[in-house]
């Protein structure tokens, strides 16, 4: 049998209350009384237990990390970081599976069930209104990689996704290229919208450059394979602005199976710049998203919360830079 609070409290000759207020946080404890039962707990091997606290406290200590694209490896980047540094506060992560999940109503109450004390949802291709659904039934919510506007309504931390576009399109036109294209993740996601409307932006300003868009039916290696061998039906473009690294490594195998190879007939530059992006075998040019960056900043403001859940609502953006690797022809001297 394990130990319990009793055992504990007859080892340190304390009652059970004073136990349990020894391993309350902010519970008011005597400096020798904590002494005496962390003393008799570590000699008895005694844990305390976590949900029994929770019944006390009202709080769990849990926070959900509610994402939809389990699917995209950058992903297990995020759940890395997330979980370590979540659990570095002391906190406990629950991650939520959102895959083809459209009703935020059904995911709120899946949260609440577990009572979590707060909620980083992590996605940039769902809507908004998945975080206000937490925040408008009082749970704090912080939406990491969400779109930025003028008057959040929620905490939201991530990158200018038009700034990434203009980024991108300036990129290939210093490059040389004169007929470029962007291959997108799903139309509807707000990150895609963005991308699109800054890599057309910066275009506009070059008339003489030709320029295409499509877009792939979800942020995969799949969908971006479909796509471009789709484009290479066709009249492909030059060089492509692939709104995402997977979907790049996806346009990469579509390519070379074609018999053609980058950047020699096609250049890629995709975006995220994830682990694998960097392999020996991939190479990719990219733009890099600072992920611990943007983890760390939802996890301040989440934890934030816990202790004043009044915090007015901000957008904390982080720049992103192009990593130059071996997917785009040479800039031009």
């Amino acid at each position: 049998m394990s130990p319990t609070l009793k055992d504990v409290a007859e080892r340190a000759g304390v009652s059970r209350s004073a136990v349990s207020r020894t391993f309350t946080d902010g519970a008011s404890v005597s400096a020798k009384m904590r002494e005496r039962v962390e003393k008799a707990a570590e000699e008895l091997g005694y844990s305390p237990n976590a949900l029994a606290s929770s019944l006390t406290t009202g709080r769990t200590k849990m926070i959900g990390l509610v994402s939809n694209n389990f699917s995209n490896p950058i992903f297990l980047e995020v759940f890395d970081l997330f979980t370590r540094e979540i659990q570095d506060q002391g906190l406990r992560p629950l991650l939520v599976n959102l895959t083809d999940e459209t009703d935020p109503e059904s995911s709120v109450r899946m949260l609440r069930q577990y009572s979590v004390d707060g909620v980083v949802v992590a996605s940039s291709t769902l809507p908004p209104g998945f975080a206000r659904a937490f925040r408008d039934v009082g749970v704090p919510v912080v939406h990491a990689f969400g779109r930025p506007s003028r008057k959040p309504e929620v905490h939201v931390v991530g990158i200018d996704n038009r700034a990434c576009g203009r980024m991108a399109a300036r990129s290939l036109i210093e490059r040389g290229y004169h007929n470029v294209g962007f291959m997108g993740g799903p139309e509807s996601a707000t990150s895609t919208q963005d991308r699109l409307a800054g890599f057309a932006s910066e275009l506009a300003r070059h008339p003489e450059i030709r320029s295409s868009h499509s877009f792939a039916a979800a942020y995969s290696f799949r969908a971006g394979r479909e796509e471009m061998q789709r484009l290479l039906q066709g009249s492909p473009a030059e060089a492509y602005f692939c709104g995402d690294d997977v979907l790049s490594i996806g346009a990469l195998s579509a390519i070379a199976e074609s018999g053609l190879s980058t950047p020699k007939d096609i250049g890629i530059i995709g975006l995220n710049d994830m682990e694998m992006a960097g392999w020996q075998n991939i190479n990719l040019t990219t733009i890099r998203q600072p992920i611990q960056k943007i983890v760390s900043a939802s996890i301040e403001l989440i934890v934030g919360m816990l202790s004043n859940p009044d915090l007015t609502p901000e957008d904390r953006i982080f720049p992103c830079e192009i990593i130059e690797r071996g997917t785009l022809r040479p800039l031009a001297n």
